[in-house]
């Protein structure tokens, strides 16, 4: 110990490097490993291959990848309104290599599910909103039904005999619809699956009556012929499906819904790392390319600092808790 304090010139100097080796001692600190070129990022989104959230995660992670000069790993972990994918990501390590791509549904969970596997504001930090993206409402072409305001008649002709698709309890797809419903004063029956494609595969085959589908996983098949577009749930019309009117328009007030898709690190993220992937997405999403990509399937970039989107989750907990309560929403 006397030689190494002979090797300093003064104590200060001895005192530096002895806290240094303390520190180094101590375990892990992620801010100081070189990110993110140690390894692959993984985007974990709780939905079905083909969901809305999914085909975005997608969209951005090819060329988030080349930006970040790293390998970005989409992978799929579907259920529960997608509370299993974000448990994951909620236990993972907060070393930056473990991301949440999700939906508006994220904020609905707390208020519908008694016994969440993780607290929403306690064990996510947000990186930053990605699109709004606006649902559909779509019916079978073979439905008969002709506009939203036929719909809602033969509906309240037959009250608790018609059925309406979701991705999921909890899900954007199934609050769009629970607003509309409530708006709308109508008692029907929801019916919720694993993910948007079970969803749409059932509209077109008529056994359910209509899904508030994202319309980036339906448009293909409204412009095919095998789904009858009736409304968009937005406040606005969308520019890909220009002459269909929103369930506003259609005569439904205070029906429209805002449906997001975001990314979230777990808690504890040096906010390095959090700041550095919120430059890099943000970056990206203001390419013209992407941009492009993303408005041609009708979705919106809104992008944001993290401290911004958290706060806009911790309203958005706020009035979806009033929603569910108004709705009576429950996990089917």
């Amino acid at each position: 110990m006397r030689q190494l304090q002979s090797a300093f010139k003064t104590p200060i100097q001895y005192l530096a490097f002895f806290l240094a080796l303390l520190v180094s001692s101590a375990g892990p600190v992620y801010a100081q490993v070189p990110w993110p070129k140690a390894k692959t990022i993984k985007f974990v989104v709780p939905f079905t291959p083909g969901s809305g959230t999914d085909v975005i995660a997608r969209l951005i992670a090819n060329r988030l990848a080349e930006t970040l000069e790293t390998s970005i790993f989409v992978e799929n972990k579907p259920g529960a309104g997608g509370t299993i994918g974000a448990a994951i990501v909620a236990k993972a390590e907060p070393n930056g290599y473990t991301f949440l791509i999700t939906s508006s549904g994220h904020v609905v969970n707390p208020s519908l599910y008694n016994n969440l596997p993780y607290d929403t504001l306690r064990d996510f930090s947000g990186v930053t909103s990605l699109v709004e993206l606006p649902n559909v409402m779509v019916t079978s072409t073979d439905s008969g039904y002709t506009s939203v305001k036929d719909l809602i008649g033969k509906v309240q002709a037959a009250p608790g005999t018609k059925n309406y698709a979701s991705a999921g309890n909890g899900s954007a797809t199934h609050m769009n619809a629970e607003k509309f419903k409530l708006a709308a004063k109508i008692n029907a029956n929801h019916i919720p699956y694993k993910g948007t494609p079970d969803a749409i595969t059932d509209t077109i085959a008529g056994r359910v009556d209509w899904f508030f589908s994202p319309i980036v996983s339906a448009l293909p098949l409204i412009k095919d012929g095998k789904l009858q577009a009736l409304a968009v749930g937005t406040e606005k019309r969308s520019p890909v499906l220009p002459n269909v009117p929103t369930t506003i328009e259609a005569g439904i007030p205070n029906s429209a819904y805002t449906f997001w898709v975001g990314v979230f690190a777990p808690s504890k993220t040096p906010s390095k790392i959090i700041d550095q992937m919120n430059e890099g997405i943000i970056k990206i999403m203001k390419e013209p390319q992407i941009v492009a990509q993303i408005n041609k399937l009708g979705a919106e970039p809104i992008l944001m600092s993290p401290q911004k989107f958290d706060q806009m989750v911790r309203a958005e907990m706020e009035s979806s808790a009033i929603l569910v309560k108004e709705s009576k929403m429950t996990v089917n």
